[in-house]
């Protein structure tokens, strides 16, 4: 078994708002850098064997503090990449809103892509491969794995069993943590979308 720790990355300027997607200039802003040094109290009370990262900036800046206090490395995974948006990159919600393909990706994201970019079925399908192989890697071991909004509630939905149509259903909120205990041929939800000290 493999136990690991879920996080989504902490707060910048786009959310909310618009596409931050794979732009290499979008970094955590004042809230995410202080949700960021809390992180290193939140977790403190859990043994850490390994820290991997989406390849966003975002993302291992929100692990930095944590990974500096322990002297763990970083080690970056693309199976955790945020989701290729394509031509939605760098677009506000206002603007792709009256997009037939907008009304897909809320409704039917199983079977949902962005004008040029990935199916999100292969976001989870990535992300649950990614997983797996870090089992195979890291038996008996905590993992923190640090992702973006989507591709967690694409892994966890997809271990629970439940339709990629349904990720509107449960949240995953910057900074905030999930448990996923993982064997070969199980999996089980400890916690979701947790946003305060963690015992």
């Amino acid at each position: 078994m493999t136990t690991f720790l879920l996080a989504r990355h902490a707060a910048h300027d786009w959310l909310g708002r618009g596409f931050a997607g794979r732009q290499p200039d979008v970094h955590l802003n004042a809230q995410g850098r202080q949700q960021a040094q809390e992180l290193v109290q939140r977790l403190a009370s859990f043994a850490l064997d390994a820290i991997y990262c989406s390849p966003q900036p975002r993302t291992h800046e929100t692990v930095q503090p944590l990974a500096q206090a322990r002297g763990m490395a970083i080690q970056t995974e693309a199976a955790f990449d945020e989701v290729d948006l394509g031509d939605w990159q760098g677009r506000t919600f206002a603007e792709v809103r009256d997009q037939p393909e907008w009304k897909h990706w809320c409704e039917r994201r199983g079977s949902a892509q962005p004008p040029g970019g990935e199916p999100f079925a292969g976001v989870a399908q990535r992300g649950v491969e990614g997983l797996q192989r870090l089992m195979h890697g890291h038996p008996e071991q905590h993992v923190l794995v640090v992702s973006h909004g989507d591709p967690l509630k694409a892994m966890i939905a997809s271990h629970l069993g439940l339709s990629l149509d349904k990720l509107e259903q449960f949240d995953i909120a910057p900074a905030s943590i999930s448990i996923l205990a993982l064997g070969e041929g199980w999996s089980r939800l400890h916690l979701l979308n947790a946003q305060g000290p963690l015992r």
